[in-house]
């Protein structure tokens, strides 16, 4: 009964060390492995061209790809009534809180200022009365 072909690898070794020392295997063997060295270099120009060309058209589908997925999204959002307006309740809740944010600094600024003046005034004020006390003392 015919078993598998298995080879011992002490087998295998004594093919190779056979096609290994035959001239034509050599030969054969050297131009295998140029040959694709030739046509990698041969194609090398071309390939350069190709990804010039392929490297935008990718970008404009990766672009195209991003947009429609936005416009899927914005869609989904607005597609009802309902969705509508839970949407530009969602916009005016942070515009409100944006609006809110702003008034809060407005305010902190408006005091902090109003210190620095009242701070300003009382110290020129007590410069002026201290400028008077020495004149009326010199006079």
């Amino acid at each position: 009964m015919p078993t598998a072909k298995t080879t011992s690898p002490d087998s295998a070794r004594a093919k190779t060390r056979v096609t290994a020392a035959s001239p034509s295997a050599t030969t054969a063997s050297k131009r295998s492995t140029t040959a694709p060295k030739r046509a990698a270099t041969a194609s090398k120009p071309s390939s350069t061209a190709e990804r010039a060309v392929l490297i935008p058209v990718g970008a404009a589908l990766i672009a195209r790809e991003r947009v429609l997925a936005g416009v899927n999204d914005t869609i989904a959002n607005y597609n009802s009534t309902s969705k509508a307006g839970a949407q530009l309740r969602k916009f005016e809740r942070r515009g409100a809180t944006a609006r809110n944010r702003v008034e809060r600094e407005v305010r902190k600024s408006r005091v902090r200022v109003e210190r620095e003046l009242r701070r300003r005034r009382r110290d020129g004020e007590e410069l002026a009365e201290r400028v008077q006390e020495r004149i009326l003392n010199l006079v």
